[in-house]
């Protein structure tokens, strides 16, 4: 199986989600990985406050396309780059 992994975004820093189910929202999803990660200590004490503040100035990016916090995920690995970080 041939898997296509998306270039990563200059100045970005990348979450892998890797769901065994189908999330109806990526809100939670991310807020709940970026607080599990070690990478970036910035993007692990993340309040909601300013992860909604991300999607709403466009810095949360699935396959160089902007990401909406009520975007459903599908199963399986998905790729997020959080622009500025």
């Amino acid at each position: 199986m041939n898997t296509n992994i998306p270039a990563q975004p200059a100045n970005s820093h990348r979450i892998t989600l890797d769901l065994a189910n189908p999330e109806s929202r990526m809100d939670n999803v991310l807020l709940n990985a970026l607080r599990d990660q070690d990478e970036n200590e910035n993007l692990k004490n993340i309040s909601r406050t300013q992860l909604k503040d991300l999607f709403n100035n466009k810095k949360i990016m699935i396959k160089g396309q902007r990401a909406k916090s009520n975007s459903s995920l599908a199963k399986g690995i998905t790729y997020v780059d959080i622009l500025g970080f």
